[in-house]
């Protein structure tokens, strides 16, 4: 192991800024980890239902804060998006051909899921599942699919927003808010502010692409900032402390994101932003390094089947009877620590999805520059054919 984290280390171009792989390896292990632990599927009879241990434990709403981790991936999706479109620009590269790449990269994964998951749903239904069962284990094995179409508007969008101020798209959100817990207008408003709310880390992004978040300061500022405004919103205008969805909480400060939410983005950012340098010594060791390259490879695949993997092992379970932190209601200390229990089984499954489905992520990955490696082929089958790109 170490011999192939050595080569893959010394396969990295120079230049590379390991700390942005980093932080998008921490935003999707992220995303994975808060999942694991705030879902539960409640076999009740003969059906299952979710529900969340937030409900019945508010004091556990820190996890939400550890683990709901997306306004980092927007910050860094879009400072790699605006980065590269000024590098295609440069090379004489279309818009077209640019988000094309980009979007392949993005949805090829997909279609494996969709696939499964139709075939499993109407298996299900044919066999005489309860539908409330099938509802809900589709529901949560698709729910990733509306952070990729949100993330895909906004790649399509980079040309008009490398120069967008992340102050204007706070803006709307703090008016939409205002409107509907202030004013009384339709809950539904909300959701035309989905883009909104993610267009804040996103062009925060574009601001760390054109240099003006290089500094300390910058992110001193959106950390203190961001804190402060989440924890007064929070204290004071009766926002959620929760930053992920509660079932039966009136309010969710993620479906869509609140300005509490977009707040605690901002922190988050800032935070992420001022570990760059630590991070880029921390992955100088080449185990770390191995480590975070896997998980940017397959960060698509990873992210597309956490659900799945742990609804197989729920499924899986079941043949054994109710299980604690498995089938159980989130209510109690004791679901929380079979729960924790739980996660190397999910990681587990995890790993079986990853090794069945993440060629369809890294399908013609050989014909194209890699995002993360570059491997050399043996001196005697690469004459004159250069370096293969994975």
């Amino acid at each position: 192991m170490r011999e192939a984290a050595d080569r893959i280390d010394a396969a990295t171009p120079k230049d590379r800024d390991r700390a942005v792989d980093s932080l998008r390896a921490l935003a999707i292990l992220g995303v994975v980890l808060g999942h694991w632990l705030v879902t539960a599927l409640v076999a009740d009879g003969g059906s299952l239902h979710s529900a969340s241990p937030l409900g019945d434990m508010p004091r556990l709403a820190p996890v939400s804060w550890a683990f709901q981790t997306l306004a980092v991936f927007f910050l860094v999706g879009g400072h790699v998006a605006t980065r590269g479109y000024a590098s295609a620009r440069a090379r004489g590269e279309s818009y077209g051909r640019w988000l094309t790449a980009r979007l392949s990269r993005l949805f090829r994964p997909v279609a494996a899921l969709l696939a499964l998951w139709t075939a499993t749903a109407a298996l299900l239904l044919l066999t005489g599942a309860d539908f409330v069962t099938v509802h809900t284990l589709v529901k949560l094995a698709l729910s990733p699919m509306w952070f990729l179409l949100v993330f895909a508007a906004l790649t399509a969008a980079t040309p008009l927003l490398t120069r967008l101020h992340p102050l204007w798209p706070l803006v709307v959100v703090l008016h939409m808010d205002l409107l509907r817990f202030g004013f009384g207008a339709p809950s539904w408003l909300g959701w035309v502010i989905l883009a909104a709310g993610w267009l804040v880390p996103y062009a925060l992004g574009a601001a760390w692409t054109r240099g003006e978040l290089d500094r300390p300061r910058a992110g001193w500022i959106l950390l203190t900032g961001g804190t402060a405004a989440t924890a007064a919103l929070v204290a004071w205008a009766g926002y959620p402390a929760s930053m992920v969805g509660v079932p039966g909480a009136s309010v969710s400060n993620l479906n869509p994101p609140t300005l509490a939410a977009v707040t605690f983005g901002l922190a988050q950012c800032g935070l992420a932003l001022l570990l760059r340098d630590r991070l880029r010594r921390a992955m100088r060791r080449p185990v770390a390094w191995a480590a975070v390259a896997l998980v940017n490879l397959s960060a698509m695949t990873i992210f597309l089947w956490h659900q799945t993997a742990l609804m197989a092992t729920t499924a899986t379970g079941l043949l054994a009877g109710r299980l604690p932190g498995l089938h159980t209601l989130p209510d109690g200390p004791g679901w929380v620590a079979a729960r924790l229990a739980w996660l190397p089984v999910f990681a587990l499954v995890l790993a079986g999805c990853w090794a069945t489905f993440r060629s369809c992520e890294q399908h013609g990955r050989g014909r194209r520059r890699s995002r993360v490696v570059r491997t050399h082929r043996p001196q005697r089958r690469a004459a004159g054919a250069g370096a293969r790109h994975v």
